[in-house]
């Protein structure tokens, strides 16, 4: 069973969506450690309730950003950490760390990269974006973290048909509900299979169950 990390700044819905899937059997997972850039979050709430020890850790704490990572390298370490999964955090992972845990930092972004992706693209602002371009999808994409923003190889993608939704606060609930498919989804096909990177997509090689 693998141990993860789940990264989360706000109110944390799509790692308590993970959570159940590991409680229900459907992740074969153990989180181990939940690390926010902020305190009295959500989703540090919710953790604490499931007796998930809690880490913050600012960035404006550290003097460089290597120091900072080799302080979320301490605390994964010592908590055996395996995989790291990104469940609405909004700090770019440092360099030392993305090293460390090379293709096995993942992440969900609300919208299908490469489009409605990069530096400072999270949350309301992606479907604002979308909202304003005219598209009638949207979706949900999920990706293995690089040192650029929203550029890792792809996992899994699906679509969202929008046609119908009149504000970006619409596509932002119908596109919520999506994520919480899809995440649990990617995390398992990670964890119970061997997988290659190519043109920047994640090929599965072979089942951990064969």
């Amino acid at each position: 069973m693998k141990k993860l990390a789940v990264f989360a700044s706000g109110r944390g819905s799509n790692f308590q969506t993970i959570f159940q899937h590991i409680r229900e059997g459907y992740i074969p997972a153990q989180i181990t450690a939940l690390i926010s850039d902020r305190e009295k979050t959500g989703a540090a709430q919710f953790a604490a309730e499931n007796r998930i020890p809690v880490f913050v850790v600012k960035p404006d704490d550290f003097p460089t950003r290597f120091a900072f990572g080799e302080q979320l390298l301490r605390i994964l370490n010592n908590q055996q950490v395996e995989f790291v999964i990104l469940a609405g955090y909004l700090k770019k992972i440092p360099e030392n760390t993305v090293a460390a845990f090379e293709n096995r930092i993942v992440n969900i972004h609300p919208a299908l990269l490469p489009a409605f992706g990069g530096n400072g693209m999270y949350g309301m602002r992606v479907h604002r974006a979308v909202f304003n371009s005219g598209a009638k999808i949207s979706g949900v994409t999920v990706h293995l973290v690089n040192n650029e923003y929203d550029a890792g190889p792809i996992v899994l993608q699906k679509c969202v048909d929008i046609s119908d939704c009149p504000s970006p606060e619409a596509i932002a609930e119908k596109v919520l509900t999506v994520e919480h498919q899809v995440f649990p989804e990617a995390i398992k096909l990670l964890l119970e299979n061997e997988y290659d990177i190519a043109n920047n997509r994640v090929m599965i090689r072979k089942s951990g169950n064969d």
